[in-house]
């Protein structure tokens, strides 16, 4: 396959990925998300937290962040590339359905395949929820 048809992974690319999850918008996240994709949660029952297979399972999971916090936001992206990984650091905010607030910092560890996003790996702080505002 020639750089044409799968012109490599960017910071740029992983910015306006950063900015579909802010917009809550599954469609633009998965069209960044390569056919095998695989999301790696910051929690669960496994060491790598739980582990998503492929674009519907991804998909599904993706937007059960949203339904846990609907104001769910990711704030101070900064992004890096190297190769085929990258790397992107935020601020999560999100208010739960109880009221609770939760701000906490983390990372995505990304590799890359044919120009798309073929792990997310995410690490988010440990930090407990804080009151309703």
């Amino acid at each position: 396959m020639s750089f044409a048809e799968h012109p490599p992974a960017s910071v740029e690319m992983l910015a306006a990925f950063s900015d579909a999850w802010n917009r809550h918008d599954l469609p633009a996240l998965m069209s960044f998300m390569h056919a095998d994709c695989v999301f790696e949660t910051a929690a669960g029952p496994l060491a790598c937290g739980t582990r998503h297979e492929g674009h519907a399972a991804v998909a599904a999971a993706f937007e059960s962040a949203w339904k846990n916090f609907p104001d769910a936001q990711w704030r101070n992206g900064r992004h890096f590339v190297a190769g085929d990984r990258g790397v992107s650091e935020w601020t999560f905010t999100g208010t739960a359905a109880d009221g609770t607030r939760s701000e906490s910092d983390g990372v995505d560890l990304f590799t890359f395949k044919e120009g798309k996003i073929l792990v997310k790996n995410v690490f988010r702080k440990n930090r407990p929820a804080l009151p309703a505002a």
